[in-house]
């Protein structure tokens, strides 16, 4: 595993004073003076110039920390920004102690959050980018198992390695990889032969292509490696790392440690809680044990008829907008909106939906009113649809264990190229080790899990959101997986309450949905 610092955000100023050195050495050794000096006195220019930089260099100000200061003292001190930036670029140190004594001693945290860090995420498992990913405030771009071919690279988490399962965890895995190439080049002839048409412009082989490679990815394994570019403030960079490294499991310890060290000295004031805790190293264990211990719940296997079931929602959603809006636009308590928005026909309300709707763009997010109405779903989704849900992270979502209970999800492709058999095959055999490696080692045993493993989801979604998630995953363009929960989610609200969700649909989709509910 490597964790990489790739970057983070500096004052204008500093770029600018390094800039300005540069271009200014690079004259000076142009310059027909130097060029035309002796030995002697270019060695003074040149030793003149390793002075400045060195000046240069001891002013520390190559650090984000700058810049969290000089927005800390805008609430008690009258200068203007600029100048007070000024000030803490040059006085680092006490930039530094101004940072701790108002992050850490005054308890003004959200001051970090002023110093952004990219980092290079290299040679992570699958299975530990779910937790990696699990942290709201920060961006990620994962390599996609959808567009590249993958190779033997996989993750021997260390509460396996040198056990006695560590060679039948290796020798499946290879199967797996196997079986995934296999799947591949069986694959590829059938989209190529599906997408005839399509094919005869080679521009869209490379499309045609990641189909395959899409669909045979749903049978290797969550210890496979990935790599992801992170981009995080220093606020949230502080908690991920006091939560990685009270992980119970090593691969995501290891990562808190790595994150943390490649930062330490970047930014010494405003990173500095980040040792396990008895709280994070507990809570877990102790609220497992406890709900085990008190609470006796029937054991089943799959029981839903659906995998997608609707288990709560906001009342009356249509009369929640309104009222929100009324209570925005118009004045007035809420009660009074509310109780106001019960006495309008379905014709006035169906007016109302149009007029918030006209000139709306498929780019456009609808009212902030919307946010007040909510759905909650339990959702019975593979490893691969649960990666991309994941990345929904205004939605509030809550993950059970991988279990092997609620069987797999088999690409339509699979079945269709008649590989199921080989498929179920594999996944027999990954249910046999992953039922013997958690008798022994319960948190790493999901490693050997597929993209096909499936879990149930708590997912609750705002109304602004799921039009969001609707116009990206109901898209033509969206993985198949991911689009079939969408369908059934949106299908499900568009039932129940057609007016507030009567533009809900993937981006292909929205010229005809629009024209359809406004007549345009």
């Amino acid at each position: 595993m490597k964790v990489l610092l790739a970057g983070f955000n500096l004052d204008i100023e500093t770029v600018k004073e390094l800039k300005e050195f540069i271009r200014g050495v690079a004259d000076r050794l142009s310059s027909a003076d130097f060029l035309e000096a002796d030995t002697r006195n270019r060695e003074k220019i040149i030793q003149k110039l390793v002075t400045d930089a060195s000046w240069l260099l001891e002013k520390d100000n190559l650090t984000p920390e700058t810049l969290s200061a000089a927005y800390a003292r805008i609430s008690r001190n009258p200068r203007p920004i600029n100048e007070l930036r000024e000030i803490a670029r040059q006085e680092v140190e006490k930039a530094r102690k101004s940072n701790q004594n108002i992050i850490f001693g005054l308890g003004h945290s959200s001051v970090a959050e002023h110093a952004t860090f990219n980092f290079d995420i290299i040679g992570v498992s699958r299975y530990a980018v779910e937790t990696i990913e699990h942290f709201r405030l920060a961006s990620y771009t994962e390599k996609s198992q959808r567009y590249i071919l993958l190779k033997e690279d996989f993750i021997i988490p260390e509460e396996i390695r040198s056990g006695p399962l560590q060679k039948e965890y290796v020798d499946l895995i290879h199967e797996q990889n196997r079986t995934y190439n296999r799947l591949y080049e069986i694959l590829k002839p059938y989209f190529f032969e599906s997408y005839k048409e399509a094919a005869e412009d080679s521009a869209n082989h490379q499309m045609i292509d990641g189909l395959a490679k899409e669909d045979a990815r749903y049978i290797i394994s969550l210890a496979t490696e990935t790599q992801l570019g992170m981009t995080v403030n220093a606020r949230t960079l502080e908690n991920m790392i006091a939560k990685c490294n009270s992980h119970p499991l090593a691969e995501i310890r290891e990562y808190g440690k790595k994150l943390f060290e490649s930062t330490e000295n970047v930014a010494p004031s405003i990173i500095k809680y980040i040792e396990p805790t008895d709280y994070l190293l507990n809570i877990n264990t102790s609220l497992g044990h406890f709900i085990h211990s008190h609470f006796s719940l029937p054991v089943c296997n799959r029981q839903e008829n659906d995998d997608v079931l609707l288990l709560d929602f906001t009342e009356d959603p249509d009369d929640q907008i309104l009222a929100a809006a009324l209570f925005k636009y118009h004045g007035g308590p809420f009660n009074n909106a509310f109780e106001f928005t019960k006495t309008l026909n379905e014709t006035e309300k169906r007016e109302f939906y149009e007029i918030i709707f006209t000139n709306i763009n498929p780019w456009d997010s609808v009212l902030r009113e919307f946010e007040f109405v909510n759905f909650t779903f339990q959702l019975i989704i593979s490893a691969s649809n649960y990666g991309q849900l994941k990345r929904h992270r205004m939605a509030n979502i809550s993950a059970q264990d991988y279990d092997i209970n609620l069987g797999v999800t088999i690409p339509d492709s699979v079945a269709e190229t008649n590989q199921k058999s080989l498929f179920m095959e594999i996944v027999n055999k990954t249910n046999d080790l992953y039922t013997r490696l958690k008798r022994n080692y319960p948190l790493a045993a999901p490693y050997i899990l597929t993209n096909a493993h499936r879990r149930r989801v708590l997912f609750k979604i705002n109304l602004r959101e799921l039009y969001h998630f609707s116009r990206l995953r109901e898209d033509h363009h969206a993985q198949w997986d991911i689009r079939n929960t969408a369908h059934q989610v949106v299908n499900i609200i568009k039932r129940d309450f057609p007016l507030c969700a009567s533009m809900l649909g993937g981006k292909d989709e929205f010229l005809h949905i629009y024209t359809n509910f406004l007549g345009k």
